[in-house]
This record gives structure tokens, sequence and C-alpha cells, in this order.
């Protein structure tokens, strides 16, 4: 079960992710996890939206670059060692994690991460198999 995420690259200049955040709010998204990386010259702001489609236009039309990519929204215990099972399960099924980062909110006693594999299937079975809970779109939407 992947969701999706939204990369927007921006500028690494002063307003660049006010905007883009701006233009997210006035559609009336609602941010549900993020992560911002930096270069010297560019930025990428990755984000977990509960309408991903209408914030994906919206960024479009706003003239910032802009694409979609499937994630897993994995919950995992909140107890120390609580993320290491999750990923203990993923590398002994040879799925390597591209990155990771964690939601804003958490489900009942679980913390939830955001994490890009490279192989989103394989670590969707994987993962359900031992059952581990992953979010859909609708359980971000509903966050």
């Amino acid at each position: 079960m992947a969701i999706r995420q939204l990369s927007v690259f921006l500028e690494n200049s002063l307003g660049q992710l006010h905007e883009a955040c701006e233009c997210l709010g006035a559609h009336g998204v609602n941010v549900r996890a993020l992560s911002l990386a930096d270069a010297t010259d560019f930025g990428v702001l990755r984000v977990i939206v509960d309408q991903p489609d209408t914030a994906l236009r919206a960024l479009k039309a706003a003239k910032f670059v802009a694409s979609a990519t499937e994630v897993i929204a994995v919950e995992v215990p909140d107890q120390p060692g609580g993320l290491a099972s999750a990923l203990k399960l993923l590398a002994a099924a040879d799925i390597n994690v591209e990155y990771m980062y964690a939601f804003i909110e958490k489900i009942g006693t679980g913390a939830l991460v955001v994490m890009r594999v490279e192989d989103v299937q394989a670590a969707v079975t994987v993962l359900q198999g031992k059952q581990v809970r992953l979010l859909s779109e609708a359980d971000v939407a509903a966050l």
C-alpha cells in the first residue's frame, strides 16, 4: 500500500518555502509530513498531504517544479528500538531505504514514518506479511 509524496524543487532563496506552503494552504491542502533538504542553489521539499492531486495541480499552476513519488507510511512502535524492528524486516528482504522522515502526528501509541524504498511493492509485501501497519492515502487524509 503506497502513498504519494510530492517533491517540490525550490530555489534556495528567501520566500520560496513560504510561497510553496502558502500555495498549498490557499488551495485547502493540509500538510501531514514534510522534509526539506538543501543544496547550494536549490532545495527539495518533500511533503505528504491530504489532497495530493489538488496539491500537485496547484503547485504546477504556480510554476513550481513538482512531481509525485510512491513512498510508504509505516506505523512503528513508539519505543526504543521500534523503528529498528521495521528496518530489520526490510534489510532481511534486501530492500534498501533511500530516505525517511517522520509524520507530524501519531496513531494511537505508534509513531508514523515515511520511507522511500527502492522497491515499494516488495516492501509492502514484507511489512504487511509481518503485520506492520501501513497507511493508505485515505488514512493520511483522515489524520
